[in-house]
């Protein structure tokens, strides 16, 4: 027998209708914040993620599943998601047509790590790229739209926010950093020591509880921002604070490479067990131009599928009732329950049952699949024109007349 690989999951029944439903809501939600589908592919170029996730990474260094091709091409499975959508705005040249660019994304991504609860290594985001736009207004929508999608799902979370200042910001708060750094090099881990050299700002992301101590005292970008940043800062804690969204200031919230910039947010939940991360994002205006493209400015999120259905299996929310199934307690009326069901799925979700059964094994089929609505022809309605009706939710039950059924449903269903 050949299993599924360690790390990829099947996912069917309950697990599928709460990805669907996850994916429903994040949709609407960005739609009606204007941003648009965008797919792009599975698998690109090693160098994009090189050069965009950065070579001193994780994800970079250990995680990706990267091989040659038969066309000698160094290739990896996308670990995330931005990348391919920078790549492609750059490819249309749409950095260099002006304008604003708002895009959605959701899909597979892939990463070679140790398995486990929320984490696995094909796993599933759902994301959004916004170009064009300097505001920090934009920043809060942003962020305003990750806590809309949260709220409808009923998911519990605190907000983390942090400024990583510009590009008049960061030179000085290096040098500091720096500093620190050599003077505490005894007694920091080697990851630290490699991170120093490549991305310095990295090492107050380490989870080495001894780094982490001593990286209480490090200097801190927030007291180091130039007035342009510091000013975006506080009008994005003021538009959170007129909208009602809580956050705190985390000021070890960094992103590791020079294209980051300003807002930096993370949503944080307790729903999963310990606190984990299952949003998070912020501002790369020079991702772009880094990629090869016309310097843009860029902010985004990306959000963990896995993560938030581990919380909505928490929380036991259930597969609500929807759709028709439809059935015949006799064989001669298979041919007519097959023509009304074919009709009635140009507008319903209509499940047909092609065996002649009695009403009872009809009925727990149908709960079973948790239909709202059960239909069934017997002798006597084929006779008559009529069809059984149930309303699984409330258990009320009638005969119709056929001609009358498209009209009951639309009612049920409206």
């Amino acid at each position: 027998m050949i299993n599924s690989l360690r790390g990829m999951k099947d996912m069917y029944l309950d697990e599928g209708y709460l990805y669907e439903k996850i994916i429903k809501t994040c949709e609407k939600v960005a739609k009606n914040y204007g941003f648009s589908l965008i797919k792009t592919p599975h698998l690109e170029e090693t160098a994009l993620f090189k050069r965009s996730v950065g070579e001193s990474s994780d994800i970079v260094g250990k995680e990706m599943y990267q091989f040659i091709d038969k066309g000698e091409n160094d290739v990896c499975l996308r670990p995330e998601g931005t990348a391919g959508v920078v790549r492609f705005f750059i490819q249309n040249k749409l950095d260099k047509a002006g304008g604003v660019y708002r895009f959605f994304y959701h899909g597979s991504m892939f990463r070679y790590e140790r398995p486990q609860k929320g984490r696995l290594r094909e796993f599933h985001q759902f994301g959004v790229e916004s170009f064009g736009v300097e505001s920090v207004y934009e920043d809060a929508s942003i962020i305003l739209l990750v806590a809309q999608i949260l709220n409808e799902l009923k998911i519990s979370y605190t907000l983390k926010l942090n400024s990583l200042g510009d590009a008049q910001s960061m030179p000085l708060y290096r040098e500091k950093l720096l500093k620190f750094i050599d003077t505490n090099s005894q007694n920091i881990c080697e990851d630290c020591k490699r991170r120093r050299e490549l991305n310095p700002i990295r090492v107050l992301d380490c989870k080495n509880e001894k780094c982490q101590e001593i990286y209480q005292n490090a200097p801190i970008m927030i007291e180091n921002l130039s007035q342009s940043a510091k000013d975006d800062f506080d009008k994005l804690k003021e538009i959170l604070d007129q909208n009602g969204v809580k956050y705190e200031i985390d000021t070890k919230l960094v992103r590791g490479l020079d294209y980051y910039c300003k807002t930096a947010f993370e949503f944080v939940s307790n729903e999963i067990g310990a606190q984990s991360a299952v949003a998070g994002g912020g501002r790369y205006d020079r991702l772009v131009e880094f990629l090869g493209g016309k310097a843009s400015f860029g902010i985004g999120f990306a959000m963990g599928i896995e993560r938030i259905m581990e919380i909505l299996k928490n929380k036991n929310q259930s597969k609500n009732r929807e759709g028709i199934y439809l059935c015949a307690l006799d064989t001669v009326g298979l041919d007519s329950v097959f023509a009304l069901g074919t009709k009635l799925r140009s507008k319903f979700v209509t499940t047909i049952s092609y065996e002649a059964k009695k009403i009872a094994k009809h009925l727990q089929i149908a709960d079973n699949k948790m239909a709202k609505i059960f239909l069934c022809l017997g002798e006597n309605e084929l006779k008559n024109g009529e069809i059984f009706y149930k309303d699984l939710e409330n258990k009320s039950e009638k005969t119709l007349k056929i001609s009358d059924l498209q009209g009951e449903l639309e009612k049920n269903f409206s």
